[in-house]
Order: C-alpha cells, then sequence, then structure tokens
C-alpha cells in the first residue's frame, strides 16, 4: 500500500518482540535445557506450560515463529509433549495436549494435529493421523476435546476449527507427496 513509513515501524517492532522473547522468554528447564516458556511476567517468573490452541509454543513453526529445526524450538516440542507440560494428557483413548479452559484429562484433537505439521518423522506423523482417526468417536468428524479415557465422551460434536485444520494437515501432506504414508493408513 505504499506505506514505508508505517511498514518501517511494524518492522522495527517486530525485530524488537523477536529480540525481548530470546531475552526474556527462554528459560533453562531442569531436564529439556533451554525452553520457550509460555508466559513471563516481567519481573523474571515464568509459566511452564502449553495449551492445545493455536497459537501455541507447539505451533511456533507452523505459525513462522521458528524454525522447525531451531534447538531452542526442539527442545520445547520434547517438553509440551512430556509430563512435564500440566497440560500434556496420557490415556487408553490416546495421548495429546488439553489446556486450562476445558477441563481436566481432555485432549484437543488440534495438538495432534500440531503434532504432526511440526514434525519431520514419518512414523511420528502416521501415528498422529491413524490417533485423530480413532479418536473421533465414530461420528467422523474432529471434536473440540476427547477424554484421554474414552474417546466417546467429548466435546462439541461439530468444531469446525478442529476440522478445516485436519483438512490442512491432509492438503499439506498431499502437498509434501506423503500419499503413500496417507494410504498406509487402513
Amino acid at each position: 500500500n505504499g506505506e514505508r513509513e508505517l511498514a518501517a515501524e511494524c518492522t522495527a517492532l517486530a525485530d524488537e518482540v523477536e529480540e525481548a522473547l530470546q531475552k526474556y522468554a527462554v528459560v533453562e528447564h531442569p531436564e529439556f535445557g533451554k525452553i520457550y516458556a509460555f508466559e513471563v511476567d516481567g519481573f523474571g517468573g515464568c509459566f511452564l506450560m502449553d495449551d492445545a490452541n493455536v497459537p501455541s509454543l507447539l505451533a511456533m513453526p507452523y505459525l513462522g515463529d521458528v524454525e522447525r529445526t531451531d534447538p531452542i524450538y526442539e527442545n520445547t516440542r520434547r517438553f509440551v509433549w512430556s509430563t512435564e507440560n500440566p497440560y500434556f494428557w496420557r490415556g487408553a483413548a490416546g495421548e495429546g495436549i488439553g489446556g486450562p479452559h476445558i477441563g481436566v484429562e481432555m485432549i484437543w484433537p488440534m495438538s495432534i494435529m500440531m503434532r504432526a505439521f511440526t514434525s519431520e518423522d514419518d512414523a511420528e506423523i502416521r501415528d498422529c493421523i491413524v490417533a485423530l482417526m480413532t479418536t473421533d468417536a465414530g461420528t467422523g468428524f474432529m471434536h473440540e476435546s476427547f477424554s484421554r479415557h474414552d474417546a466417546a465422551n467429548f466435546t462439541r460434536p461439530w468444531f469446525a476449527w478442529q476440522n478445516t485444520l485436519f483438512g490442512e494437515l491432509i492438503l499439506k501432506l498431499v502437498n509434501d507427496g506423503k500419499t503413500d504414508l496417507l494410504n498406509s493408513i487402513y
């Protein structure tokens, strides 16, 4: 639009935010090393967790915030998908990330999708697709969340955000030449 001054201001602000995040939002975790904090308070405190929604720490490469191979992101990804994350759940129905707003022990399929979107490992991607297909409670749709114990215990029988994101994931895999991977499922 020709607003060069505004563009320069926005770029300067983005650079300032990126510098601040690297300086204040990277913390040392005793098990995972340097990771990105979910929240920092400006007084040296931080909150270590991740939420299933996008944006999230897990979704950072999907959103273009960091490269998938960034070492701090790789450590963060391992942290997020572990019991060190207070909203990571594992049970008979599956494993994934929930959040403080949906209830304990509830997994959002979106977290499983983000795991697949940010993976470079075909086996991990395949496991994610299988998990998504087997936790729809026989409805053929992605739900907002499902219980880690029983996928038939779910919230929102129709959740467009999840279903659209699943479609995007499948298209990405096709465009990435992973049709053999998809065809190997069922």
